[in-house]
């Protein structure tokens, strides 16, 4: 009886597990009888179609036989249509139609007539295939930029069946893609929107530099128009260039998300901002079958803006709590726990109060005190304790708008940052990832600084978390200033950009 094996591979979070197709021909008093075992869901099992019809177009014919195939290990969920392919080889491969591909893994999902179209998570599965001393990876061209970063697999990008087939009778005619991943390192261009082009706000451009300067968490508030969905929009592109392991790491999920742009390697630092009406399982991660990666994943080594904040779900925010600690997500299901990397950096953006007005000295602001009071406790004090930059974005005046003064560009903030963050890397981590032990040793401050720590703490009554944030972002002041010590200075403005604390949640 004809038995033959071919490999794939099946992704799980952000990594992926080898997979074993196994396919026995034999006879069978039903004629065509087709079985699928090893726990496929209704993509996989929905395959049995697509590969009869690809067969046979293509040319290949179909076994007689009864067939049977066995995704192995067989306990484990199978999800998706990247196991047509393999699935495909591994009958013609039991018809005799080539021999054993023990240094091949493949995925693919099958058009009718035999074409190959692309797939999720083949980043993942070109690791996979190094991890496993697996030689060659064959997947669908779409993906081939993709896999081919990963060194130590040979990457074959295919659009037919047909194409496989020749591929594995004569391999000497074909060559593996060749990755270009390097040329395309750097992530500002032309078009991208700049600092340069706002008017006015020279407090919030500079808090904001402060915050990237120390991959700190943020908050603007001012009425509509001032300009914060700007702001948040420019912040993006002075933050540092990402590196080859970060973006690796942010590709892989973006794989598995199925919001890869064409290209390969994802090099300029993820942008999300979701709408206030997101479920939870959108901004954390889930769903339906096999987990998948939320914003605050898909958001990781970059930017996570939420505007109108308090319009989220008070459920959806607070979920946030765990990920801006511990820049993990953790999704348990009954069969599996999958962790997703969620390190990234928070900035929201909200009106005042629910008509945007409330302390605008030009507009008269229609919301009694009680309104203010709902629309802010909306937002609970252990989130916002978690937000180290507090800053007020007020309406700009007439005169700065029509200004044309010339104002520092993004280019110029973005060198800023990267030498504040040379300084932090010599420590091991960016200063809104401080550890206690690290806050004592590098947020030492002298007489005159406690003072000024101890007074603000005292009026603002605010939370030992918020005194060991106003260390970490007067550190990195100082680290913009580079300065090896915290002056009274550094303190005084890491306190002005908690003073929302007083002015709003007191």
């Amino acid at each position: 009886m004809p038995l033959f094996k071919t490999r794939s591979a099946a992704v799980y979070g952000i990594d992926a597990q080898p997979v074993d197709v196994e396919v026995d021909l034999y006879r069978s008093g039903m004629a065509r009888d087709f079985m699928l075992v090893g726990m496929p869901d209704t993509a996989v099992r929905e395959s049995r179609e697509r590969i009869k019809s690809a067969l046979m177009n293509s040319g290949f014919g179909y076994p007689s036989q009864a067939v049977t195939v066995n995704l192995a290990p067989a306990h484990v969920r199978k999800e998706g249509s990247g196991f047509d392919l393999p699935m495909a080889l591994a009958i013609l491969g039991a018809m005799g139609t080539f021999k054993g591909l023990d240094k091949h893994l493949s995925v693919g999902e099958l058009s009718l007539d035999g074409a190959i179209r692309p797939v999720r998570g083949a980043l993942s599965m070109a690791v996979c295939a190094r991890d496993n001393g697996i030689e060659n990876l064959i997947l669908p061209l779409e993906n081939a930029a993709e896999a081919a970063v990963v060194e130590g697999v040979k990457v074959f990008g295919v659009r037919h069946l047909a194409e496989v087939i020749a591929m594995l009778h004569k391999p000497e005619d074909f060559s593996p893609f060749r990755s270009v991943a390097g040329a395309t390192s750097l992530v500002a261009s032309e078009t991208a929107p700049d600092f340069r082009d706002v008017r006015g706000q020279a407090s919030a451009k500079r808090a904001l530099l402060v915050a990237a300067a120390g991959n700190h968490n943020a908050i603007m508030i001012g009425p509509p128009g001032s300009g914060k969905t700007m702001l948040a929009k420019r912040l993006a592109g002075i933050l540092p260039v990402l590196s080859f392991e970060e973006a690796i790491e942010s590709t892989r999920i973006h794989s598995i998300a199925g919001t890869l742009p064409p290209g390969g390697l994802l090099w300029t630092r993820p942008f999300r901002a979701p709408h206030h009406t997101i479920s939870d399982a959108g901004m954390i991660g889930g769903g339906a079958g096999m987990p998948r990666p939320g914003e605050v994943s898909l958001a990781h080594n970059g930017l996570l803006f939420l505007d109108e904040f308090p319009e989220f779900p008070r459920n959806v925010l607070e979920i946030l709590r765990q990920p801006l600690e511990d820049s993990v997500v953790s999704i348990a299901r009954a069969s599996m726990t999958l962790n997703f990397p969620a390190s990234f950096m928070l900035v929201a953006a909200m009106n005042p109060c629910p008509c945007g007005f409330y302390g605008d000295p030009t507009r008269e602001c229609r919301c009694t005190p009680a309104i203010i009071q709902r629309y802010l406790g909306k937002i609970s004090g252990p989130l916002i304790d978690r937000i180290d930059i507090q800053i007020e974005v007020p309406a700009v005046p007439y005169k700065e708008l029509r200004t044309g003064e010339v104002t520092e560009s993004s280019a110029d903030m973005r060198a800023r940052v990267d030498k504040a963050r040379e300084i932090q890397r010599a420590r091991g981590c960016t200063n809104s990832r401080m550890p206690s032990r690290l806050i004592r040793q590098q947020c030492a401050l002298d007489a005159t600084g406690e003072r000024t720590l101890e007074m603000a703490m005292k009026r603002m009554s605010l939370s030992a978390r918020a005194h060991d944030r106003i260390l970490k972002v007067a550190r990195t002041v100082a680290d913009l200033d580079g300065s090896p010590s915290i002056a009274a200075k550094h303190i005084a403005e890491a306190i002005q950009y908690r003073s929302l604390d007083r002015n709003y949640w007191s």
